[in-house]
């Protein structure tokens, strides 16, 4: 059974740093794509990073130059560097791998854009 698990989120004020990373865990044998997702309240789930096995990243207009995805394929893991963080960044943030040709999601990490 593959699990995707996210940690990292919480309160941060405008201008903030958060690091948020996500292990993947279970017998896996290749992970191809591993994605950031974020849903806001009242708002549909929206790609924020993508990152491919052999680390082509893109991003959402909304976070270019101040977010960064990065990934260790031998850990399996995918973190999302977040600076100048907006209040407009709240949100609940989920991560998606395609493990084995499967897609599977996390719970999901609340992060909070507040003074």
């Amino acid at each position: 059974q593959v699990q995707l698990v996210e940690s990292g989120g919480g309160l941060v004020q405008p201008g903030g740093s958060l690091s948020l990373s996500c292990a993947a865990s279970g017998r896996i044998f290749s992970i191809n794509a591993m994605v950031w997702y974020r849903q806001a309240p009242g708002k549909q789930r929206e790609l924020v990073a993508r990152i491919t096995s052999g680390g082509g990243t893109n991003y959402a207009d909304s976070v270019k130059g101040r977010f960064t995805i990065s990934r260790d394929n031998a850990k399996n893991t995918v973190d999302l560097q977040m600076n100048s963080l907006k209040p407009e960044d709240t949100a609940v943030y989920y991560c998606n791998g395609l493990v084995d040709s499967r897609v599977y999601w996390g719970q999901g990490t609340q992060v909070t854009v507040s003074s």
